[in-house]
């Protein structure tokens, strides 16, 4: 064995004894169902680690840092993100394997392992968060799409921060009971659907938290102009995380909905933003 390919599985040992530790961290945050497979994979990943070390009669140490960024990740994020994340990590070690299992046939049989895993990981995903992530897209784009509007056209009308900021905070805190309500009566009317209080719950819960990050500019800055970019730029990066967040979990194209709630968004601010100096203009109105 060459040094450049000993290097090589040197590396691939290392991921597998990364990844034991990562799924064995996953399983202790999982349900009692879907801990038992994550375990079942810890100890897979812990054979092929141990499978490589009979080729390289060496130790080698997890990497640290990846395990602790998952870890966080599925505090952050879900456990159903975080394996998501994963399973990319898989097809690429996936094709790895195959490369080599020329000269190393066991190559081959982690290979397929790696396959299995997949399917296991697909096939147990059941976060409660993830089956109301429509609740939550509701919840979010309609606050992204209202109160970025309100806060463009009410910028430019009244022009202080202060009251501007209170506008909204009292218009979004309202907006998102009556959104969370009308998700409640929306999903009680559903036969055999999802829980109305929980859907009620998540819309409300995304609704405020998106408020509560749209307004704060103008409790931060006293120029109106300043707070309006600031409300821009903290409602792009609201669509940017949530977009990724849903596009690794559903696996659905990131760009496209990431550009589609982007033009919604900032096209309603911009229509919003001229209505205001309309009123401004035509009414004479000096706050």
């Amino acid at each position: 064995m060459d040094r450049e390919f000993r290097e090589k599985i040197l590396e691939f040992q290392r991921n597998e004894i990364t990844e034991y530790h990562v799924y064995g961290i996953l399983s202790k945050k999982a349900d009692k169902k879907n801990s038992k497979v994550l375990k079942k994979i810890a100890d897979d990943e812990f054979r092929h680690y141990n499978e490589w070390k009979r080729l390289t009669e060496e130790e080698v140490k997890p990497n640290k840092a990846k395990i602790f960024s998952y870890s966080l990740i599925a505090s952050i994020f879900g456990i159903t993100f975080a394996i998501k994340m994963m399973e990319e990590g898989e097809d690429e070690a996936t094709e790895k394997y195959r490369e080599i299992s020329a000269r190393i046939p066991e190559a081959k049989s982690i290979a397929e392992d790696e396959v299995v895993h997949e399917k296991l990981l697909i096939d147990m995903i059941d976060e409660e968060r993830i089956g109301y992530i429509g609740s939550m897209v509701l919840g979010l784009n309609d606050a992204l799409v209202e109160l970025t509007g309100a806060l463009a056209g009410l910028s430019f009308a009244i022009q202080n921060t202060r009251i501007i900021g209170f506008i909204g905070l009292i218009t979004g805190i309202s907006a998102a009971m009556s959104m969370s309500a009308s998700e409640y009566l929306s999903k009680k009317s559903e036969k055999g659907g999802k829980s109305p209080m929980k859907a009620s719950f998540y819309t409300g819960i995304a609704y405020i938290m998106t408020v509560l990050m749209l307004v704060l500019p103008y409790f931060l800055v006293e120029r109106y102009y300043f707070a309006l970019l600031g409300t821009l730029v903290v409602g792009i990066l609201v669509i940017f995380v949530f977009t990724f967040f849903v596009s690794v979990v559903k696996e659905i194209s990131f760009r496209r909905m990431f550009l589609e709630m982007l033009a919604i968004s900032m096209g309603i601010a911009a229509a919003s933003f001229l209505i205001g100096v309309a009123v401004r203009t035509f009414f004479g109105m000096d706050l």
